[in-house]
């Protein structure tokens, strides 16, 4: 009888998952251990795995689709056996679609910022290359991580491609579809007209500053806004915010980066990281979570850290930070960072976090209040470093660098005076960042 795979929950939070690209057709020996498809989750791109030997007889699911689950993927059997599509188990999910509506005239111009189609070939494969009006100028690619790694890889214009993905997304498909594909004269007339650099706009124009339309929301952007709604809606938030002198740390990691090397170098983020470890060895109760009936208490400071991926973030987890040096730290950091933004991570890779942070001083934002992620009980916000005069300890004016550290705490686990008793000692560390080299 022949083997029916369904689609698996590859995520706490996952309720569908985009399949993206089959690696197996129909027809094809498998065996056990061998990947049948590429599927998106709401957290990352992952291979789906056979369990089975035999032939790939039948696909119930077209790449592309969305797939809820527990709904049935595909068969796997003895050639010549017969296969039905089994029920779904699930109400039919509609594949996003992207619906454009043109702008009503404006009834004057309004002085607004201006935001700086090849025909397709006769033969099949037909190529996936816009054969209707180019994208608007402004307009965002719509393109998976690993399609847009691909595109690099092969010198293809993601502009000059027609997505066959969910919402018109290009996908890996679509980026080999295109390179294979020969190349006519619109595509390299507009490839070149890409790589010449963009004026910068100076004045006004009526032009509209992007297409006005509405686009489906991914897995993962849709996940995300549903735990955003759960946690500032359930979570009794509060907020405290404290300055701290940034220049002995500045200093040290100038010194500590003159010495690694390139490969070793640590980001003020390493330094935050591995303080914010070491404060929860300070303050345990800040590395607690609520559980309705009672307060867990968790023994490792498991840290996470918020990275910005295309449909919004993920926070790839630091475990037993505590017991981590920084250079240690650092290397992590950079690994799961790199494997979030190709949307590569496993789910035990941002699961279990214990506390997390948010920082946002790489792209100029002075301070900001974070939403804490449950079911951690706070997240550390940290904006960048400013310079700017201060008062010395002998009452004198003096250059200084400052840098805004706000925690969001959840008030049914953390009070008022346990969040100021950690933002004091993570205060002292990165005053004193010689403490957290080790």
């Amino acid at each position: 009888m022949p083997q029916i795979i369904d689609m698996p929950k590859l995520s706490d939070t996952m309720t569908v998952g985009t399949l993206v690209k089959w690696l197996k057709h129909e027809g094809d020996a498998v065996k056990s251990g061998d990947m049948l498809a590429e599927v998106e989750t709401d957290k990352a791109t992952m291979e789906l795995e056979c369990f089975f030997d035999g032939t790939l007889l039948k696909q119930f699911a077209a790449a592309g689709s969305q797939v809820a689950i527990g709904d049935a993927l595909c068969a796997v059997g003895q050639p010549g056996e017969k296969v039905e599509a089994p029920a779904k188990k699930s109400a039919p999910i509609a594949a996003p679609v992207e619906e454009t509506k043109s702008a009503p005239p404006p009834p004057a111009p309004v002085p607004v910022p201006a935001v700086a189609p090849a025909p397709a070939p006769a033969a099949p494969p037909p190529l996936p290359v816009a054969a209707a009006a180019p994208p608007a100028p402004g307009a965002r690619v719509k393109i998976s991580p690993l399609a847009r790694k691909l595109a690099i890889e092969l010198s293809v214009n993601p502009a000059n491609v027609q997505g066959t993905g969910p919402g018109g997304r290009i996908v890996r498909a679509d980026i080999e579809a295109a390179a294979k594909a020969p190349k006519s004269a619109a595509p390299a007339a507009a490839s070149a007209k890409a790589k010449a650099p963009a004026a910068p706009f100076i004045g006004t124009s009526d032009a509209p500053v992007q297409a006005e339309k509405v686009t489906k929301n991914s897995n993962m952007r849709a996940t995300i806004a549903r735990r955003l709604i759960e946690a500032k809606t359930t979570i009794p938030h509060f907020y405290l915010e404290t300055e701290i002198d940034a220049a002995p740390m500045l200093a040290l990691r100038a010194q500590v980066n003159d010495v690694v090397g390139d490969a070793g170098k640590l980001s003020v983020n390493d330094f935050i990281l591995k303080a914010c470890a070491h404060a929860l060895r300070r303050v345990p109760a800040v590395n607690c979570s609520w559980e309705g009936d009672g307060i867990k208490a968790h023994a490792a400071a498991n840290v996470s850290f918020a990275v910005a991926i295309e449909d919004g973030l993920i926070t790839p987890v630091i475990f037993n930070a505590h017991a981590k040096t920084i250079h240690q730290i650092s290397a992590e950091a950079k690994a799961l960072g790199a494997k979030a933004k190709a949307k590569k991570l496993q789910p035990n890779e941002y699961s279990g976090g214990t506390f997390c942070v948010s920082n946002l001083g790489m792209f100029g934002v002075h301070r900001f209040s974070a939403i804490i992620n449950p079911p951690n009980a706070a997240i550390l916000a940290v904006g960048t470093t400013v310079k700017k005069p201060v008062v010395n300890d002998a009452g004198q004016i003096v250059p200084g660098e400052r840098l805004a550290l706000t925690l969001s705490c959840d008030h049914r686990v953390v009070n008022g005076a346990t969040g100021a008793q950690f933002l004091a000692a993570l205060k002292d560390l990165l005053e004193k960042p010689v403490t957290v080299l080790f």
